[in-house]
C-alpha cells in the first residue's frame, strides 16, 4: 500500500456520490506498500478502503481480483469485501485510473512475527488456498518462474551496480531454478504476496488478508515458498527453521502437504525469493518522485536467495521434522 494519486476533497466527494456508503468524516492515505494508492474511508457508516489502482495493476485484471475477494468472502475467508456503487458496479475510476472501495478489516500486522504467529498464518494460508477451490475466474501468475529470465534482461548492470558479479551470481540460479522447477504439484488460486503487512491476527490469532493484487493460478506450495521467505527469516539474515516447520504445521492442520509438494518446496521457496528479488530490483530506481513510499532494499532478497542457494549444496532447508 502506498499513496502516488493524492486527491482533492471535491474530487472524493464526486467519487462517493455514486456510493450508498455515507458522508465521509476522516479520509487518509496509508504510506505503505509499493504497489497502489490506498486510504482509509471512514464515513457515516462505517470504515473502508479506497484504493486507486496504479503501475503494475492491469485494468483487466481488476474484474479477476475483485472477484476473487468476494468470492472469497462468500466462501467463508476473512477478506476485504469489495463494496459496489448504485448501480451495482465494482470498478469505478477517479483522475481516469481506476478505483474501488473495499470493506474495512480489523485487527494487526505484526512486524516481528512469532513462532505462534508463523503456525496461525500457515493455517490461515491454507484456508484461503481451500476458500479459492471452484473460483470461476483464471490469471496466469505473471511474475512467475517463466517470466524471470525476461524480468532480469534488462535489469543487469542494477544488479552488478548493487554488488559486483551479482548478474552472473542470479544468471546461474535462474539457469537452475528451470532445470528444477516441479510440474504436476497441486494448483488453485494462490495470493501471491501473503506477507506480514497483508495479514491481521486478533488476540495471537489469524483475522483476515488482505491485498489480492498479485493473486493468480499458480502451485498452492508455490505461495507456501512465499511464505517462507516473508515470515521465516530474521533480521541478521538467518534463516529460523522452526518458525518454517511451525508455518508449515498450520498450513497441514488445514490442507496436508503431499509427497511431492514437500520435495519440492526447497526449490519452490528458493524461486519465490527470486521473484521477490527481481521485483524489488525493478521498483529499486523506479518508484516516482513525490511518492509516499521507500523502495523495498532487493539486497533483503539478494540475502535470501545466497541462503537457499546454500542450502540446496548442503541437502536442503530441512523444513519437516519436529515443531514447536
Amino acid at each position: 500500500m502506498a499513496v502516488y494519486t493524492d486527491i482533492t476533497d471535491a474530487e472524493l466527494e464526486a467519487f462517493l456520490a455514486d456510493f450508498d456508503i455515507g458522508a465521509p468524516l476522516v479520509f487518509k492515505g496509508i504510506a505503505e506498500g509499493v504497489e497502489n494508492s490506498n486510504f482509509l474511508l471512514e464515513t457515516t457508516t462505517g470504515r473502508f478502503i479506497l484504493t486507486i489502482y496504479e503501475r503494475r495493476v492491469r485494468p483487466e485484471d481488476l474484474p479477476y481480483f475483485l472477484g476473487l475477494m468476494r468470492w472469497l468472502g462468500e466462501h467463508g475467508f476473512p477478506s476485504a469485501l469489495p463494496i459496489a456503487d448504485r448501480r451495482g458496479r465494482l470498478l469505478s475510476a477517479i483522475r481516469g485510473k481506476p478505483a474501488a472501495i473495499a470493506s474495512f478489516m480489523t485487527g494487526l500486522a505484526v512486524r516481528r512475527p512469532s513462532v505462534a504467529h508463523c503456525r496461525e498464518a500457515g493455517m490461515g494460508l491454507a484456508w484461503l488456498h481451500q476458500a479459492g477451490e471452484g473460483y470461476p475466474g483464471h490469471r496466469v501468475n505473471d511474475l512467475g518462474q517463466a517470466a524471470w529470465a525476461g524480468l532480469f534482461a534488462p535489469l543487469r548492470a542494477e544488479a552488478d551496480a548493487l554488488k559486483p558479479g551479482l548478474a552472473a551470481v542470479i544468471d546461474q540460479d535462474l539457469d537452475t531454478l528451470g532445470r528444477l522447477w516441479p510440474e504436476g504439484l497441486p494448483a488453485g488460486v494462490v495470493h501471491a504476496d501473503f506477507f506480514p503487512d497483508n495479514v491481521f491476527f486478533r488476540d495471537g490469532a489469524f483475522a483476515a488478508a488482505i491485498d489480492f493484487y498479485f493473486a493468480c493460478d499458480d502451485l498452492y506450495a508455490y505461495d507456501l515458498g512465499v511464505c517462507l521467505n516473508a515470515w521465516c527469516f530474521e533480521a541478521d539474515g538467518s534463516f529460523n527453521v522452526t518458525s518454517a516447520r511451525a508455518l508449515i504445521a498450520g498450513y497441514e492442520s488445514r490442507r496436508p502437504l503431499s509427497a511431492a509438494e514437500k520435495a519440492a518446496l526447497p526449490v519452490l521457496a528458493w524461486g519465490a525469493a527470486m521473484r521477490f528479488f527481481l521485483t524489488r530490483l525493478k521498483d529499486w530506481r523506479s518508484t516516482p518522485a513525490g511518492a509516499l513510499v521507500r523502495p523495498k532494499d532487493p539486497m533483503e532478497y539478494e540475502r535470501k536467495l545466497a541462503v537457499h542457494r546454500a542450502a540446496q549444496v548442503g541437502g536442503g532447508l530441512m523444513l519437516f521434522g519436529e515443531t514447536a
